[in-house]
């Protein structure tokens, strides 16, 4: 599959365009089997599965848009001593790439990035999590019916084939999933010195101080933690917030709950599924050991014949609670009160630089704090998730929780090489530069310095 980048023929913006073309249409030819195939791996309502084929649709239209301009060649200055003469940065394909996607979102983080991969002038191969058979068996047949085998092709299988496909050599690799797998990828990479990009998630805190509009943010909250069941990597995972604003946010968070999803929230349509048996008693027993220990403050009821949890609020003291231990990556959200913003910075300083931040206040200074005195890949005011939703906004972690960006612009450089092209004529040689060199140190110094 890298033949047709090493030939120079994936180079042309209309051979990109073309490929993109094909993704179109195979979204579009695709929709409704794709909206299926994630209401069986997740139990996705039709309007949750349609942000994920959004997000692509917007991630092309953009990349369709702005790809002449990333293509061309960018102009740098040249020093004295190399003039005359014309230098340029000149972005190329990196190769053969190799995409693999994760369970939560199974779509969008293969097609996703696909599109970057594809705008850069590479070839693809995609490996889709086998946790959400369903979309990956349908991505498969969407991919071959869609592209040439030597453009893109999608191989199926488990962590076996995922460990067989890292002992080929790609040109660059993009991991969507969590730290531990993330590390097994980084380590085999090494092995072909093969760059990575690596989009691992965290703990992503969301701080409330007492100057926010609660309701606004408590309709927020409850949306961003109960989306795809709290199978998000940029959900907010725990609650900071203010003493003096804490029971009336939990009011307002679970008034937002019951209105979104009813007295029942099991019986909605509109609350999906945890993955697997695996991950469901991995939240069940923490849904449990908080229910023996008084904690629940909303929510809490579970289904395990369907693998539904209800969105549920939990009362956490400090950050030595089981539940602030791991990513919890499920509907449950702990609620930790402080005292004021520094305690809450302090909080999230303890912790490793999360994916994302969140801070509910209508304080420009409070803002500038955050900003100030913390890291994380994206950081979102008034808000949640919603940043992700930027096409132009690259998306990645820091430390921890990822390594890398892509989204935008930033996905087209993730894949290209930024190759430096310095041109010459021949009609000024200058002598000083040859051997011998006797008698020219002191018009060296002159002219270079």
């Amino acid at each position: 599959m890298r033949d047709p980048v090493s030939r120079g023929l994936t180079q042309p913006l209309a051979w990109r365009l073309e490929q993109l073309q094909r993704l179109e249409t195979l979204l579009d030819e695709h929709a409704e089997a794709i909206a299926a195939a994630l209401a069986a791996d997740l139990g996705k309502p039709p309007v949750e599965a349609h942000f994920e084929l959004v997000a692509v649709r917007q991630e092309l239209c953009h990349s369709r848009r702005q790809l002449r301009r990333w293509m061309a060649p960018r102009r740098v200055a040249l020093d004295v001593a190399l003039k005359p003469g014309r230098a340029w940065v000149q972005p190329e394909p990196l190769g053969c790439v190799l995409i693999i996607g994760p369970w939560n979102y199974p779509a969008q983080l293969c097609l996703h990035p696909l599109v970057s991969a594809l705008a850069a002038g590479n070839t693809a191969v995609i490996k889709p999590s086998e946790h959400a058979p369903h979309t990956a068996e349908l991505l498969a047949r969407a991919v071959a019916a869609s592209f040439p085998q030597e453009v893109v092709q999608v191989v199926s299988g488990d962590g076996a084939v995922a460990a067989a496909l890292l002992e080929e050599r790609f040109d660059h690799i993009l991991f969507t999933g969590g730290g531990r797998v993330g590390r097994l990828v980084m380590a085999a990479a090494a092995r072909h010195l093969t760059p990575v990009t690596l989009e691992l998630g965290g703990k992503s805190p969301a701080i409330v101080l007492d100057d926010a509009d609660l309701a606004v943010s408590g309709r927020r909250l409850a949306w961003g933690k109960s989306l795809n069941a709290g199978q998000t990597c940029i959900a907010p995972d725990h609650l900071l917030v203010a003493a003096s604003v804490r029971e009336p946010l939990v009011q307002a968070i679970a008034a937002e709950l019951t209105s979104f999803y009813g007295p029942d929230p099991l019986a909605s349509p509109d609350l999906g599924t945890i993955v697997n048996q695996a991950q469901y008693e991995r939240l069940e027993a923490l849904l449990e050991g908080a229910r023996s220990r008084g904690q629940i403050l909303h929510g809490g009821a579970c289904d395990p014949s369907r693998r539904k949890i209800a969105p549920t609020l939990v009362a956490v003291a400090d950050g030595d609670d089981p539940l602030m231990q791991e990513e919890l990556f499920g509907p449950l959200l702990p609620v930790l009160s402080v005292a004021n913003l520094e305690e809450a910075l302090a909080q999230v300083r303890s912790r490793p630089k999360p994916l994302a931040l969140y801070l509910f206040s209508r304080s420009e200074a409070a803002r500038q704090q955050v900003l100030a005195g913390t890291s994380s890949g994206s950081v979102c005011f008034n808000d949640v998730v919603m940043q992700a939703g930027a096409t132009a906004l690259p998306f990645g972690g820091v430390g921890e929780s990822g390594l890398g960006r892509y989204h935008g612009k930033a996905g087209f450089d993730t894949f290209s090489h930024q190759r430096s092209v310095l041109s010459r004529p021949f009609w000024l040689d200058l002598p000083v530069r040859y051997p011998p060199y006797a008698g020219k140190l002191a018009l060296v110094k002159r002219l270079l310095g």
